[in-house]
């Protein structure tokens, strides 16, 4: 369990543009009494962390309990099974007993697999529609994203749409959310900690380049985060890069040109190692970022696995579980970990 500073819903920063101000002793937030009207998209606004909803209308309904496992998806079986299944199965073993329901936030994957594979995947609308059904109250949402982007704003926004329909619910962080500000914690240097044990040993005219999916959403400023941080840590000639954001291979370039790289690892940083991995990163085309580097005179590795094979990494998510589990359950100290949510 997170102490109440590690989950604090508000920054300082925050409670002075919002007019909020915090209280130790119950480790979230007050309005400034000056606050007369509070409406719902100022409450909105400061939803930061583990969120939480109790639907006043329910307190009676009898507590009934689930946990819905939230994941972009691969249509790569092999790696899907040694990562999203790998940390599902993780999650379980730290819930026993307890129902926990794989849900994929692509359509495409879910009818690719169900064509392919005959194995139906549910959405996050439909799992818990379907929990709802079966008589379920209470739901954790667990979210299997790297960084908060577009995937995790989708699992946020199901958050708000189905909250009402249960007695009580939770949604957790994605895997790196706090990045170290006002006394949180740093998921960026947990995160790098874990993925460097499969760093390989490198020369001085070697380098390891990290590629991350990147996207259109502001979060997209995450991989700058990792740059500086691995930086700080002092990690010589290792780059993050992007298939789909910035930095792109070709910002990345000058800097193996200007530090005379002779050798080049490609490792994704992506939860599975799936069609990014396989195709844009190590792919035979012209245009794969082996053949681009290949082209520019680099002799080229190709490191294939997602960082879900990583135990340290699926230990990460299990502890991203347990904190919206935890606040599900409102035991001790749980109310210090998460968003106190308009009633």
């Amino acid at each position: 369990m997170k102490n109440w500073k590690k989950m604090l819903v508000a920054s300082l920063a925050c409670s002075a543009v919002l007019g909020f101000s915090y209280s130790p002793a119950e480790a979230s937030y007050e309005l400034n009494p000056e606050v007369k009207t509070v409406t719902p998209a100022l409450m909105e606004a400061s939803e930061i962390g583990v969120l939480k909803y109790e639907n006043p209308q329910m307190a009676n309904y009898t507590n009934k309990d689930a946990i819905v496992v939230t994941s972009f998806g691969t249509t790569f079986k092999e790696t899907r099974e040694k990562t999203i299944e790998a940390t599902v199965d993780a999650i379980k073993a730290a819930h026993p007993g307890v129902k926990v329901v794989t849900a994929f936030t692509s359509h495409i994957i879910i009818d690719r697999i169900a064509k392919n594979e005959g194995k139906k995947y549910p959405t996050p609308e439909e799992a818990l529609t379907q929990l709802k059904a079966d008589g379920y109250s209470r739901v954790a949402l667990v979210s299997l994203d790297v960084i908060p982007g577009m995937e995790y704003s989708y699992v946020k926004a199901v958050f708000h749409e189905y909250k009402e329909q249960f007695k009580t619910m939770t949604c957790g962080t994605s895997l790196m959310y706090w990045q170290g500000q006002e006394e949180q914690p740093d998921d960026v240097i947990e995160f790098l900690q874990a993925v460097s044990s499969q760093f390989p040993k490198m020369g001085k005219d070697e380098a390891l380049l990290l590629m991350a999916h990147g996207t259109p959403h502001v979060s997209n400023a995450y991989y700058a985060v990792i740059q500086a941080k691995l930086d700080a840590l002092g990690y010589k000639n290792v780059y993050v890069y992007t298939v789909e954001g910035w930095p792109s291979l070709e910002d990345v370039i000058p800097k193996l040109k200007a530090n005379k790289v002779k050798n080049v690892t490609l490792m994704p940083i992506m939860m599975v190692a799936g069609d990014h991995a396989h195709n844009d990163m190590a792919g035979k085309d012209a245009d794969s970022h082996k053949s681009v580097l290949e082209s520019e005179g680099y002799k080229v590795d190709a490191y294939l696995h997602g960082i879900g094979e990583n135990k340290m990494i699926r230990d990460m998510y299990v502890e991203r579980a347990d904190d919206a589990w935890d606040a599900l359950q409102g035991n001790k100290g749980a109310d210090a970990d998460h968003i106190k949510m308009m009633k």
